[in-house]
């Protein structure tokens, strides 16, 4: 059997085991995770609709892994899982649904969820030398004004309010919340009061759906083309200062907004995963530093040769400032040379190794442990 034909079998197989309509399944916390992939557009073409719908779920497989693993990783992160085989890409697979199909005669177009077992891509990644950041941001709420020739509109179904939502990033590492626009908020505030920045009636949309920022998106059409966007403010991320005007291959202001919010998504998941890469690192020099001080100190006593009170100075300075040296003290000392006691807190072989990148030498000569420079 061809990898070709595995391939599509196990595509095959799977179709039946896991995909389920998504319209016939409970959503819980298993189907919208930050290990689900959600909205994965497929358009494929075979010999007959059943070749291409199963196509379409190795396509499909294939697409959310990427997605995936620039959303829990970095646009670099998926660059170095390029070309994984499609038959490990169905390995990690969890279970795919159904959002929308359609099929005609050798052709499959739907939009799919794609959800994968975390283990599976943890595993994956690690071997890659990919840091993972699974811990979620708190939710901001966004809301998009779009400033068109008639004035602000918010609620209203437009270009810019369609490219947030089609982010479906309501379970991202930075959970995105576009307000449902239903009466509760178009009552709650109105554009203009949007466009002014009327702070208690932003803070109370940011209540109602429990989020910790709310973010103001404005968008216009440039004058040169594409699309004016700016979002500034505080959230858990730090500062966001977002002000660019962006374009599309397309030309069309719709593909300029999709590729502005996509930006912006890109920029907060930048930022949050940078802020807890330094915390990640912060914590384990923490526990390195609390593991170091628990370490019990050993001591050697050592000889020091020098030839005058001046080279010493320098010899104890450079001891004194390698890592693991906890201390020196001097036994006894003569114009030409002096006994130390010198603690240290790992193995002698680590001391070595640490003394050598201070530009000293530590060696054993004649049953004496004797310091020298390089």
């Amino acid at each position: 059997m061809t990898v070709r034909s595995w391939g599509l079998l196990a595509a095959f197989l799977a179709l039946f085991a896991v995909v389920v309509p998504e319209s016939a399944r409970a959503v819980g916390p298993v189907e919208t995770g930050m290990f689900s992939v959600t909205g994965v557009e497929v358009d494929v073409t075979d010999k007959d609709a059943a070749s291409a719908r199963t196509r379409a779920i190795i396509e499909a497989q294939v697409k959310a892994f990427y997605i995936l693993a620039e959303r829990l990783g970095s646009p670099e992160a998926a660059q170095r899982l390029a070309g994984m085989d499609a038959r490990d890409i169905g390995r990690m697979l969890r279970s795919l649904s159904i959002e929308e199909e359609r099929s005609a005669p050798g052709r499959y177009i739907g939009k799919l969820t794609v959800r994968f077992l975390p283990a599976k891509i943890r595993e994956v990644f690690g071997r890659h030398g990919i840091e993972v950041v699974e811990d979620q941001a708190p939710p901001i709420v966004i809301l998009p004004l779009w400033k068109g020739p008639t004035g602000p509109i918010v609620w209203e179904e437009n270009l810019w309010r369609k490219a947030w939502l089609d982010l479906k990033a309501e379970q991202s590492v930075v959970p995105i919340i576009i307000p449902l626009g239903d009466l509760e908020d178009t009552s709650a505030i109105s554009p203009e009061e949007v466009l002014a920045g009327d702070a208690i009636k932003l803070e109370s949309l940011m209540i109602r759906y429990e989020a910790k920022a709310i973010l103001v998106a404005f968008a216009e059409p440039d004058p040169q083309g594409g699309i004016h966007a700016v979002m500034q403010g505080d959230s858990p991320l730090g500062r966001i200062n977002f002000d660019k005007t962006y374009t599309s291959e397309d030309g069309t202001v719709e593909g300029a907004a999709a590729a502005a919010a996509r930006r912006f998504d890109e920029v907060m998941l930048e930022k949050w995963r940078s802020v807890k890469i330094k915390m990640a690192a912060e914590a384990r020099a923490r526990v390195e530093a609390e593991q170091q001080a628990a370490r019990p100190a050993m001591s050697l006593a050592v000889a020091v040769p020098f030839s005058g009170i001046h080279q010493w100075n320098g010899i104890r300075a450079r001891l004194l400032s390698t890592p693991g040296v906890i201390g020196v003290d001097v036994s006894t000392i003569a114009q030409n040379g002096a006994v130390i006691q010198l603690a240290f807190s790992d193995s002698v072989q680590t001391l070595q190794s640490a003394l050598s990148g201070s530009g000293l030498r530590l060696v054993r000569a004649g049953g004496t442990w004797v310091l020298q420079p390089l």
